[in-house]
């Protein structure tokens, strides 16, 4: 198991598992299967991810922070708590309004 992987049968907290990084975005894989993934991310203050699209829904939940994600064209703010889908195909960026981390879970069809 790589330095960048989650230890399976061992109790973990979102929150805890990954720590932020000045200027950066910091990412952990979870669970990553040819079926799909699970990645952990940690986003500085005004890091994010520019506009792309993915071939496969994936689902966003916030553990920490706020982030404004735009999904074709509308805009949404995220508090911990909070989830959303992302569309296939579908542009999308993400924005760190403050820090945020987020779980993002993506299933291959």
């Amino acid at each position: 198991m790589g330095q960048n992987e989650f230890e399976k049968g061992m109790k973990f907290s979102f929150e805890k598992s990954i720590s932020y990084a000045d200027k950066a975005v910091v990412s952990k894989h979870i669970l990553k299967k040819k079926t799909g993934n699970i990645s952990l991310f940690a986003f500085d203050k005004g890091e994010g991810l520019s506009e792309h699209t993915t071939p496969f829904d994936a689902l966003v939940m916030i553990v920490d922070g706020t982030a404004e994600i735009n999904i074709d064209g509308t805009s949404h703010v995220l508090q911990t708590g909070d989830s959303i889908v992302m569309p296939a195909n579908i542009p999308h960026a993400l924005h760190a309004v403050e820090k945020f981390k987020m779980v993002l879970s993506m299933i291959r069809s």
